[in-house]
């Protein structure tokens, strides 16, 4: 059954790019591929929140079941889509980082995890009443914003690869160890190696393939360990309301409406750059139905024990890297968490994946997140405007809460919340500069300041004149009005 033709009538003209299906082979290996890349950040949240509640290791373990489930549910709603929900986007859907710290608060501040769940329940419902005010930016996102954006958001997850390259954990003893360091280093190599010696297939599956070998050499060198996974229940089905019914606290709501707006940018930020890593058109009706899927998501996900739904950044690279565009890709990662999250001996296996190995791998993933930012950066004007002050000062923005993560420390609750994020940071002061300099133009002068003076093209009258009547530039080469190409001399001195 042709689920796709039933939800979005098929228009005329070429299938986008993200439409393509593959084998059922290739579809769940490169599921897989990307379940293993952001696996580590969904499973990063519970373990915390849930160590912050006293929870013990069992509940733990529920609560990871749980967002695997809700996070592959997510996942399957976002990438396949129904009508007003679903960009049908290769986007991963996993528990947002955003609300981590807030949540934390609340279970510290006396309302436990029912508060968290509470807060999270109203606030997405509120998100999704006010998603139809985040669509309509699209006009506010030229290549000037989603370049610096898409470049942020690789280098906002550099430090996440460094920390898994370490180790993962600050408190272990190897944590940076040169062992911990030589294994990324060795899985990085490794896909650097499949990706330039390999076939086509190879060399898209060179971030699996590299997670697999890089597993057997921790296996053999002794820093891999699969011990755990047999033991707990093979089987598991989330339960309903596990650690009881949700309470419902304002001040938690509040707080968590920050975290929701947080999270409607970062969303919108993430479908922009994948829709323009992909090359298809993003309109305001996707984003909004995009963001709808966040927060429908978000809001059910507490029935099941799980927290804020968000796209997964990482993942982003990931289709970069691999060139594979198809959202039924994704769609089978998202099964493939589904399983996980009824099947934790399954879970089990993925997490035994040593941490070192994730971090060799994401460091390609994420520079080349920053790399397509760049490729989009170089197509924007630069002459005669402020467009250069507008990427400068918002990835500058940007990066003051990865270079100083207490920088916010000091500030009010809600404000640190919304700019610890450099995802946020950026967006937001991309998006104030692209207006303030490009959208409302009284007082522009030609050259603003200093950031634009040299900038414009300066053509001598010796060239013009050697040009004549109809003769014009294209593709790098001159061509006269007869349609024929004039050879260029060169101005550097052959070597002899």
């Amino acid at each position: 059954m042709n689920t796709k033709n039933k939800t979005r009538p098929a228009a005329s003209g070429p299938a986008r790019p993200e439409d393509k299906r593959l084998s059922i082979g290739s579809t769940f290996a490169y599921g897989f591929q990307h379940v293993l890349t952001m696996y580590g950040g969904i499973i990063a949240p519970p373990l915390i929140i849930g160590a912050a509640a006293g929870m013990s290791s069992q509940d733990i373990g529920l609560l990871i079941a749980a967002c695997l489930f809700v996070g592959g549910l997510a996942t399957i709603l976002q990438t396949v889509g129904i009508p007003f929900f679903g960009s049908q986007l290769p986007l991963v859907q996993g528990v947002s980082f955003a609300g981590v710290s807030t949540m934390v608060a609340i279970v510290h501040g006396g309302g436990g995890i029912q508060a968290v769940f509470g807060s999270v329940i109203v606030a997405s419902l509120i998100g999704l009443v006010i998603t139809p005010l985040f669509s309509k930016i699209i006009k506010f996102f030229p290549p000037v914003v989603t370049g610096t954006v898409i470049t942020t958001i690789g280098l906002t997850l550099m430090p996440v690869a460094a920390n898994w390259a370490m180790g993962g954990n600050a408190a272990a003893p190897n944590y940076g160890s040169v062992a911990n360091i030589g294994l990324a280093a060795a899985t990085m190599g490794i896909v650097l190696l499949l990706s330039k010696v390999g076939n086509a297939a190879i060399s898209r599956l060179s971030i699996l393939l590299a997670m697999v070998i890089g597993t057997v050499i921790a296996l053999a060198t002794g820093m891999a360990d699969f011990s755990k996974v047999g033991q707990g229940p093979v089987v598991a089905f989330p339960t309903p309301f596990a650690f009881g019914a949700p309470t419902f606290e304002i001040a938690s709501i509040v707080s968590m409406l920050i975290v929701i707006l947080v999270t409607l940018t970062e969303t919108s930020a993430d479908i922009i750059a994948v829709g323009e890593i992909v090359g298809t058109k993003v309109d305001s009706k996707r984003i909004g139905n995009g963001l709808r899927a966040d927060m429908l998501s978000s809001a059910v996900s507490p029935l099941f024990n799980s927290f804020t739904q968000s796209a997964f950044a990482q993942n982003v690279g990931l289709v970069a890297i691999t060139g594979i565009k198809s959202r039924f890709v994704v769609s089978a990662g998202g099964l493939i968490l589904v399983v996980l999250g009824v099947l934790p001996i399954l879970g089990r296996v993925v997490a035994a994946v040593p941490t070192p190995v994730l971090g060799g791998a994401g460091v390609v993933l994420f520079g080349t997140v920053a790399a397509s930012g760049i490729r989009t950066l170089s197509k924007v004007e630069y002459r005669n405007n402020m467009n250069l002050i507008v990427v400068a000062a918002s990835i500058g923005f940007g990066m003051i809460p990865i270079a100083a993560p207490k920088f916010y420390d000091q500030f009010p609750s809600w404000f640190s919340t919304i700019f610890h994020s450099g995802i946020s940071s950026a967006a937001i002061m991309a998006i104030l500069l692209n207006v303030l300099f490009n959208h409302f133009k009284a007082g522009n002068s030609d050259n603003q300041s200093v950031f634009v003076a040299g900038t414009g093209r300066v053509v001598s009258e010796a060239d013009i004149a050697c040009l004549a009547h109809g003769d014009r530039f294209e593709n790098g080469k001159l061509i006269d009005a007869e349609g024929k190409e004039v050879p260029l001399k060169s101005d550097t001195p052959a070597e002899h």
